[in-house]
């Protein structure tokens, strides 16, 4: 009580606004000591649940998603490794002939970053994650990479023909983000969001999945909608695949946001039973080199 009456003061409006942010900057904390119960495997969501006054449901919907956005990091070589990049022709969709700058915002290690600088257009690449940085700085060391976010993107108004978002637009707070994107796009600029889904409609994808899923389950919206001040979504969906091997895929596995997130011993369980599917599924069994078939699918908006 003595602490609350030294924030509060006299009281009055001047006390109310102490107040918020003084319980701003322990809710802040209290998030980073929560990211660092998960990442470091000390405390269960139970626990946390219990230690904030909640129950382990709401304490894992309050702060699971943010932990898993900032989790890649911890797994950033094997997101490099495992993840694959995006064909050519969503490419050629999303951006338009006439661009000559472009934005790859939430860009990773660098994916679409590389396929963006092979096309010598002036490539801007923004990442929050310094693991991940690093790898994209090696991956594509003609871009231009900065930390930032979508929701503070640093880059002044007017600066780019274009932005794309590769797999990373679930991630955003599309209420901030949509105006900080508007504010860099020249006018007419474009806005292209992409996707690489796994295609379920194979037999073995399908198992895979079922694998996954008996650990964790992560819905993404591939379609999403774009609010002002973009115009009217269009939609483009292509149907490819992805040569890799044995390792890459165990790769493409370990680096799932949920996956990274798990407690050790649940994780080691999962990669474990993903080992015996390659074994044992007669689609798969004695392959040294797999193919995986993908659904990309792209969402393209233009500035008003």
């Amino acid at each position: 009580m003595e602490i609350v009456e030294q924030i509060e003061g006299s009281g009055g409006l001047a006390g109310l606004a102490r107040m918020t942010e003084a319980i701003a900057a322990l809710e802040h904390r209290r998030t980073e000591l929560i990211e660092q119960l998960r990442s470091q495997r000390l405390a269960s969501w139970e626990e946390i649940g219990q230690a904030c006054g909640m129950t382990r449901q709401g304490a894992s919907r309050r702060w699971s998603q943010q932990a898993q956005a900032t989790s890649f990091g911890d797994a950033a070589a094997a997101y490099r490794r495992g993840r694959p990049p995006y064909p050519e022709s969503a490419v050629d969709w999303l951006i338009p002939g006439t661009a000559k700058s472009v934005l790859d915002l939430g860009a990773g290690t660098g994916k679409l970053t590389q396929l963006l600088a092979a096309r010598e257009l002036a490539v801007t690449a923004v990442e929050p994650l310094a693991a991940m940085r690093d790898e994209l700085v090696a991956a594509v060391p003609s871009a231009d990479v900065r930390d930032g976010s979508a929701e503070a993107i640093p880059l002044e108004d007017k600066a780019v023909d274009a932005v794309v978002v590769a797999q990373a637009w679930h991630w955003f707070d599309a209420a901030k983000a949509l105006p900080e994107i508007a504010r860099v796009l020249k006018p007419g600029g474009t806005l292209g969001l992409v996707w690489n889904i796994r295609d379920h409609t194979v037999p073995w994808v399908a198992e895979l999945d079922r694998v996954l899923h008996r650990h964790a389950r992560q819905e993404i919206d591939s379609a999403p909608p774009i609010g002002t001040p973009f115009r009217l979504a269009e939609r483009f969906e292509v149907r490819w695949e992805h040569p890799l091997t044995r390792a890459e895929l165990l790769d493409l596995v370990a680096s799932r946001s949920y996956v990274i997130t798990m407690p050790a011993k649940d994780r080691d369980e999962l990669l474990h039973q993903v080992t015996e599917l390659l074994d044992s599924h007669l689609d798969l069994r004695g392959r040294k080199k797999l193919t995986m078939p993908y659904v990309t699918r792209c969402t393209r908006a233009r500035l008003s």
